[in-house]
């Protein structure tokens, strides 16, 4: 019987990095381009025991033999706009106030935003009214989803989070569609934006 093989894609957002990771083993994941050139990997690291070069500690397979091997990465993400929440509590209160959507009609908010900040005509035209329209609006600026631009809410919804096939337009760009999980989470993360720029304003 094979082995079971778990198909992670574990993305963890943090205030500061090297914090989240102080006093924990962890193995750092690296990259291998064609020419065989070794990169650390921006954010991934490894909990479990993977193949490890003796000389650097980092890992010695790629991200992809480790995935085939299944060994499973996890990303740790810094994230500045969490420099301005105090604690646990404050974060809940921040994800959960309803914030002032009408923000998203003034440019000046819009440039500050996680991931938005260059599509203000674009969130303009559409003026999300909710955590969820807000996430499938990051979903219609990802390459393989521009085509949705301009359609309804519903027009939206049928399709944006559908996985694109090889041959379709902006398939070829990395990151070229979000999963729904992935927008979710970043479409949070901008209501804690949105919040706490409401407080300094308050």
């Amino acid at each position: 019987m094979a082995p079971l093989k778990a198909d992670t894609d574990v993305d963890i957002d943090v205030q500061n990095r090297e914090k989240a990771l102080a006093g924990l083993k962890y193995t750092q994941a690296v990259t291998i381009s064609d020419d065989g050139l070794i990169r650390p990997h921006n954010v991934g690291v490894y909990f479990q025991e993977v193949p490890k070069d003796p000389i650097t500690g980092m890992a010695s397979i790629s991200t992809n033999e480790a995935e085939s091997r299944g060994f499973f990465k996890i990303d740790l993400l810094n994230v500045s706009l969490y420099n301005g929440v105090k604690n646990e509590e404050h974060l809940d209160k921040l994800i959960n106030d309803p914030p002032i959507w009408e923000m998203l009609e003034d440019e000046f908010f819009v440039k500050q935003l996680w991931h938005i900040h260059a599509h203000f005509e674009i969130i303009e035209a559409h003026q999300p009214k909710s955590v969820e329209q807000l996430a499938m609006f990051l979903g219609i600026i990802r390459p393989a989803k521009y085509h949705l631009r301009g359609l309804s809410w519903a027009e939206i919804e049928a399709d944006v989070w559908n996985k694109p096939e090889p041959g379709d337009k902006g398939y070829q760009y990395k990151g070229s569609w979000f999963k729904r999980s992935h927008s979710l989470a970043y479409s949070l993360g901008i209501v804690v934006q949105m919040n706490l720029m409401a407080e300094d304003f308050r």
